[in-house]
């Protein structure tokens, strides 16, 4: 089986081409084109495909990471959409919780309140009452009221439209006449129901997340089916599947139904690509996933071999409550365009505002002025200007120079001295992120590994592992398109839920194993749908936790097949462990309440097979040049001559000691004094600290 896995970034589009049956494997990185990012994805296809004498008929699977759906919330630049709500809640999306994101702050951004993604007069109301536990009927749904309100969102312009009402996680079917009767009066709408995209309790959060899903979904849909149709022209009738925020890929049809599921693609493939990478040579269990590129770092984190998803309370979006699964990822405005500026309290700060791929840094000649992450590496000689994305770019030295020259007049220092105070603030700021993520949840930053990769991330890896003490980075073969393989690494993979509220001691067990059989049964019938046997579908229950009485649960795994008190019993005593853990406290004798019920498929896909990448050489065959780079030695910046090396050559065992500059296609390696890097199996290299000189 031929795929292509393709992760669009902010500056760069990576692609990897994989044979399955013979292991053979091709990347490429073309620049992303931000009007229209389809264009960047068929053109970069297109030339991998004609730079390695490749059929694009023969290719069976297109996966795709995006940033679509993440870029129209963080730029608010989605549809007119609309609203139909019950009578009294139309303002609950402004209202929200009353919860303040700073508590002190009164200058604090409220985003749902300061740009809602639904404004007040597209909102409307109408007549429908159920009430809980069991969804009676108290007052039926006002369909001549839809009727209305459809027609007056119509003409207003409104493009897309979100059916949000009370109590529809325990019986959806007002929502679905209403969708109904919308696409009988305006056929050409985008509607969301917020019961097929969060069946949960939880108003405020249900309600934004299914006004999110409107506001994204024609640009989402839009771009799915020009892609699409581009790839068909461009001779590639391939399955296209997309990258979810939850560490698995779904179908594009689906997608383009709820894009809300989007939300994290790029990044979550990241993480499964870090990981995959990073147990080629050895299982290890404790990894933090660095995945630099031109405009952010993503962190994420695996422990004892398990990423983690993100819970209801801390999943967010630009600011806005969402409740769909994702991977527990957090993400800080620091990469190579990343922009360092003199604040207006006259701070000296790097980011988060990036010079994106057009026009790039000062150093990729497109036009771009202002000094970034990138241009403070060619000024230290830590970019080779002739060997970029394997020489077929070169760097522009002088302009890097000049960009840091004026920051530097600004500040009042030197060119070198402002160029390592660049990369020590933006190495500082992504070390934060990784203490936010570890030792502020009681881990240890010492009992992991670093996996560095994206653009940059190798370039800033060995540093800021430093500044954690972490004893050792690893560099997959190909860092650049660590994301994009990890889109080869997943499953067809989806989730379905239901709200239970069971209390220990009355759990109502027939209703419970016939909740979960109702779920399996409609998660099997989705992939039958997809055209997958059942037989290559597992299947895994869940279940969302809490003592009665909290605000938030944890979600913890619940036995398959028929139910009894014996593994109920077992959850509890896993809910009880799980809350130790997390809290560092417990209450063995308090009643748990199970909140949701889920169950998640994967459907298995073919994969990326490993291949080991290493050359034959030594490093004395793969020195290119020596030259002059700038490092902190101690208290003091030192020029140091610096050995620049061709990572192809490399040969499995081979140890260069820096300072050293490692070369490939995607990235480049920076190997600091006092560092060493070691090429092991499977490709990946291995940096490791000694005594500092």
């Amino acid at each position: 089986m031929r795929l292509i896995g393709v992760d669009v970034g902010g500056t760069f589009t990576d692609i990897v081409y994989t044979d399955t049956s013979s292991g053979a494997t091709h990347t490429h990185k073309t620049p992303t084109t931000p009007g229209d990012p389809s264009r960047g994805v068929v053109q970069g296809i297109g030339e991998l495909c004609r730079r390695n004498g490749l059929a694009p008929d023969q290719v069976g699977h297109v996966f795709h990471g995006t940033t679509i759906a993440t870029n129209a919330v963080l730029e608010h630049d989605g549809a007119v959409t609309g609203m139909i709500t019950n009578e009294g809640f139309r303002d609950l999306l402004h209202i929200g919780r009353h919860q303040r994101p700073q508590n002190y702050s009164i200058m604090q951004d409220i985003p749902w309140q300061h740009r809602p993604l639904i404004r007040r007069r597209h909102r409307k109301v109408v007549r429908e009452r159920r009430v809980p536990p069991t969804g009676e009927v108290i007052e039926p749904l006002d369909e001549a009221g839809v009727r209305e309100a459809v027609r007056e969102l119509r003409r207003a312009g409104v493009q897309s439209i979100a059916v949000c009402l009370l109590f529809s996680y325990i019986d959806p079917s007002h929502e679905d006449r209403a969708k109904e009767i919308i696409l009988e009066e305006y056929p050409e709408a985008f509607v969301t129901t917020s019961s097929s995209v969060a069946p949960q309790f939880r108003e405020f959060e249900r309600f934004t997340t299914a006004a999110m899903n409107a506001f994204i979904g024609p640009k989402v849909r839009s771009y799915i089916g020009d892609l699409g149709g581009e790839l068909t022209q461009a001779g590639l009738g391939a399955d296209l599947h997309i990258m979810g925020s939850h560490g698995g890929v779904a179908t594009a049809d689906m997608v383009a139904e709820k894009p809300v599921v989007t939300l994290l693609s790029g990044p979550a493939a990241g993480v499964l690509g870090g990981h995959w990478s990073a147990t080629g040579d050895t299982e290890r269990r404790n990894l933090i996933t660095f995945d630099v590129g031109g405009t952010s770092a993503d962190i994420g984190l695996i422990v004892d071999g398990r990423y983690s998803e993100s819970t209801a309370r801390d999943t967010w979006i630009g600011g806005f409550p969402v409740l769909v699964p994702m991977i527990d990822i957090t993400t800080i405005g620091a990469g190579g365009g990343s922009i360092a500026h003199v604040d207006s309290g006259g701070a000296f700060r790097v980011g988060p505002r990036s010079a994106g791929s057009q026009p790039g840094p000062a150093a990729y000649g497109r036009g771009g002025t202002e000094p970034t992450v990138s241009d403070a590496n060619v000024v230290l000689g830590r970019l080779d200007s002739g060997n970029f994305l394997g020489g077929e770019m070169t760097l522009d030295e002088a302009a890097a120079r000049t960009a840091i020259a004026s920051l530097a007049d600004r500040l009042g220092m030197s060119e070198i001295d402002t160029a390592e105070g660049v990369l020590t603030i933006v190495n500082a700021n992504m070390a934060n992120a990784i203490r936010a993520r570890t030792i502020q949840k009681g881990l240890d930053p010492r009992d992991f590994t670093l996996v560095a990769f994206g653009g940059a991330g190798p370039l800033h890896g060995a540093e800021v592992a430093a500044a954690l003490s972490i004893p050792e980075v690893v560099i997959p073969p190909y860092p650049g398109i660590t994301s994009a393989a990890g889109l080869l690494t997943t499953d067809l993979k989806y989730d379905l839920l239901k709200t239970a509220f069971q209390i220990s001691g009355s759990v109502d067990l027939d209703r419970l194993n016939r909740d979960f059989a109702e779920l399996e049964s409609a998660l099997l019938a989705q992939y039958s749908a997809d055209g997958l046997d059942p037989d290559a579908v597992d299947v895994q229950r869940t279940g969302d936790l809490r003592y009665v009485g909290q605000g938030y649960e944890l979600r913890v795994a619940v036995p398959e097949g028929q139910l009894d008190g014996a593994k109920l019993d077992a959850v509890w005593a896993t809910f009880t462990a799980r809350h130790e853990a997390e809290y560092g406290h417990a209450f063995p004798d308090n009643a748990i309440e199970i909140v949701n019920i889920r169950v998640t498929g994967l459907g298995r896909m073919p994969k990326i097979g490993r291949q080991d990448t290493a050359g034959t050489g030594t490093a004395k065959d793969a020195l290119v040049r020596r030259g002059a780079c700038t490092f902190r030695v101690g208290d003091q910046l030192r020029e140091l001559e610096t050995g620049f090396y061709r990572r192809d050559v490399l040969g499995m065992g081979t140890a260069i000691e820096g300072p050293a500059v490692i070369l490939q296609h995607d990235t480049t390696t920076v190997v600091p004094p006092g560092w060493r890097a070691t090429v092991v199996s499977g490709g990946n290299m291995v940096l490791s600290k000694g005594d500092t000189p």
